[in-house]
């Protein structure tokens, strides 16, 4: 009689049990996905970009101070950087005396007024005299002129009363000549002060406004940080000359940290504008998540901006899927409790079909004034106030003036 095989129900009951575990893992699975897994992009292509704001100086100088260096934490409106300010301070002493000197001039003009107008009066009388001179003059030799057919006068006294008439003659053309520079020179003087004073007089204006420019680059021989951040890539050494526009120094703003994911064009279909995003940092691990939101997708994918466009019109052409730059801004409280580098790299989920997203297949960017965008930026850092030179240009002209 042949044996029965042996069967063994708790074996059975496990392999069931077990069998059973994993499909409902599975049927959870697939339910997880078409919920949730299925509106969610990621990728680990994705990086920390910040601004890098570079520190230039306005004026030519000789650095004598650099107040920050790499690695330094430094405030909106911090002086950096000092160049020397001796040139600077004399051509502002320079200016200061060319201001004094054309309110002297101009006030001279003005008085000049009231007496190139009395030489002209005293011209007119003197023109006045002279042509009653030349009237008399006639009426004598006219006289003598009659005389003379009579043999009334002599010959030689007729000749003596016709100088007399042309000397008059003369003489009227001379005080003639002199009223008509007079008044010249009266109208010339008048029409570089008509409908001016001596605070609105262009010389003493063109002079103001070298005073400005001469103070304000004084004033630029101290250079600022224009916002706040992390100094890094200073290049500047002291004694050095610089010139305008020479890339001394950058601030990093690190609360204005934002990430840029390349994704694969397959993975934009559903992508948009507005759409939560969060990331997590190799630096701090998964135990951090930042939050934040799609503020654009660039216009072309990585490759068409390349320096080398790649050229894929060959015969031996094969597909390579692209990626698109996607830029998202990040939480600022996130960005304060767990501070970011430029150049991280990131691990980022896209949260699609999200409510706040816009609409459209191409979404536009934010717009400028939009507080998500991370790179708007503006700063106050240059703000001058000229209310010093305003009192020094006010207190040259009333000493001037008075004097």
């Amino acid at each position: 009689m042949a044996d029965q095989p042996t069967t063994h129900p708790a074996r059975k009951r496990l392999l069931v049990g077990a069998l059973l575990v994993f499909m409902l893992l599975g049927v959870a699975w697939g339910i997880y996905y078409l919920i949730f897994g299925a509106n969610i992009e990621s990728t680990d292509d994705a990086y920390t970009h910040g601004n890098l704001v570079q520190i230039t100086p306005q004026v030519s100088g000789t650095v004598v101070a650099i107040e920050a260096d790499d690695t330094d934490a430094v405030q909106a409106g911090q002086p950096v950087i000092r160049l020397d300010p001796i040139d600077a301070e004399v051509a502002l002493q320079h200016a200061r005396a060319q201001l004094a000197q054309a309110v002297r001039q101009t006030r001279t003009r003005y008085v000049q007024n009231d007496a190139l107008q009395a030489d002209v009066e005293m011209r007119q009388a003197e023109v006045t005299r002279a042509q009653a001179d030349l009237a008399r003059s006639r009426a004598d030799y006219a006289r003598r002129q009659a005389l003379a057919k009579s043999g009334g006068v002599s010959g030689e006294e007729l000749l003596h009363a016709q100088t007399a008439m042309k000397a008059a003659q003369s003489a009227l053309a001379q005080a003639q000549a002199a009223e008509a520079a007079a008044r010249a020179k009266a109208r010339t003087n008048h029409a570089l002060t008509d409908g001016t004073t001596v605070q609105t007089h262009p010389d003493v204006l063109q002079a103001a406004a070298a005073l400005r420019s001469a103070w304000l680059a004084q004033s630029r021989n101290v250079l600022p940080a224009p916002v706040s951040g992390m100094v890094a890539k200073r290049s500047v050494q002291l004694g050095q000359r610089v010139a305008p526009g020479t890339p001394l120094m950058t601030v990093v703003p690190l609360d204005q940290i934002w990430i840029e994911a390349n994704f694969k064009e397959n993975q934009l279909r559903h992508m948009r504008v507005g759409q939560s995003v969060v990331a997590h940092a190799d630096l701090y691990g998964k135990d951090v998540a930042y939050h934040g939101r799609i503020v654009g997708i660039d216009a072309g994918t990585g490759g068409a901006f390349a320096l080398l466009p790649a050229q894929n019109a060959t015969g031996n052409w094969i597909k390579v899927v692209q990626r698109v730059p996607v830029r998202i801004a990040l939480d600022p409280q996130d960005l304060r409790r767990h501070p970011l580098r430029v150049g991280l790299s990131m691990n980022v989920d896209v949260t699609l079909g999200d409510e706040h997203a816009d609409a459209g297949t191409n979404p536009a960017p934010a717009a400028s004034g939009d507080a998500t965008r991370t790179g708007v930026l503006s700063t106050p850092a240059f703000d001058i106030e000229r209310r010093e030179v305003d009192d020094m240009i006010q207190s040259i002209i009333k000493d001037n003036l008075d004097a």
